[in-house]
């Protein structure tokens, strides 16, 4: 499965701002900060914040967080929500003629659930896991004078 862009400049700019919970980041900083165009981050961050997961503060002083429904937002059924394509392929060539195999063919069907398995898998995690930081190794502690 490939994401389309638009999906993955949207998880990428979540996980960017999970990354740094608290703070405003501008949509100028996103942008270089994950290597895409200003104005593919700037598309995402109206989509976020239209879903609830992003706040975005406009003006000089403002800037995007991710909000508490952005870091429980399950990244399964983000990308599914984002991902328009009806079929992984198309049973139409560009000129409008159908394959001839498709009253018979059972790669779409095969293909929709592979596509649907491969959303469950990221149904389980959440933007948070994502972008959380393990606590599981031991902390270093401070050399003592």
């Amino acid at each position: 499965m490939k994401l389309s862009a638009y999906a993955d400049v949207c998880l990428r700019t979540l996980m960017f701002l999970g990354s740094r919970r608290g703070q405003q980041v501008t949509t100028m900083d996103i942008a270089e900060q994950i290597g895409v165009p200003y104005n593919h981050v700037a598309k995402a961050i109206v989509e976020l914040r239209n879903r609830g997961a992003l706040d975005v503060a406009r003006g000089r002083y403002g800037g995007s967080q991710i909000t508490g429904r952005g870091m429980d937002l399950r990244v399964g059924t983000l990308m599914r929500d984002l991902d328009v394509r009806e079929d992984v392929v198309d049973c139409i060539s560009e000129a409008g003629v159908p394959c001839p195999l498709l009253a018979a063919c059972k790669l779409r069907s095969a293909l929709r659930r592979a596509r649907e398995a491969f959303y469950a898998e990221l149904d389980l995690l959440s933007v948070e896991d994502l972008t959380s930081v393990s606590t599981k190794a031991p902390l270093p502690f401070p050399a003592m004078p």
